[in-house]
């Protein structure tokens, strides 16, 4: 049985920002775009690099080390290098908090 974990303050997370965190050992990050909460893993899948220090277009975000973009909101890769998808969880904001199902 999987349960929600608290990463942090809901308002650390400006519409159109990314907050990297670790939970349960994992990197983890988290977005807030078109208003809505996403979480998603923190390390691209082409070269372990983190997503949350890349650029974010709506629920698009770029790898600054080699341009590969994922869909935040599925795991998609939209353009390579990076052919495999990130891991996507289930976040939701409670009590002023972000938590993450990992």
């Amino acid at each position: 049985m999987s349960e929600f974990v608290t990463v942090g303050p809901a308002d650390d997370i400006d519409e159109g920002g990314v907050m990297a965190y670790e939970a349960e050992g994992r990197q983890v990050a988290v977005a807030r775009a078109d208003g809505a909460l996403y979480a998603f893993s923190d390390i691209c899948t082409h070269r372990n690099c983190t997503l949350s220090t890349g650029e974010l277009d709506g629920t698009e975000i770029e790898c600054e080390c080699h341009g590969s973009v994922f869909d935040i909101a599925t795991g998609v890769v939209v353009n390579g290098p990076a052919t495999d998808p990130i891991e996507t969880f289930d976040v939701r904001e409670e009590d002023g908090n972000v938590q993450v199902n990992l």
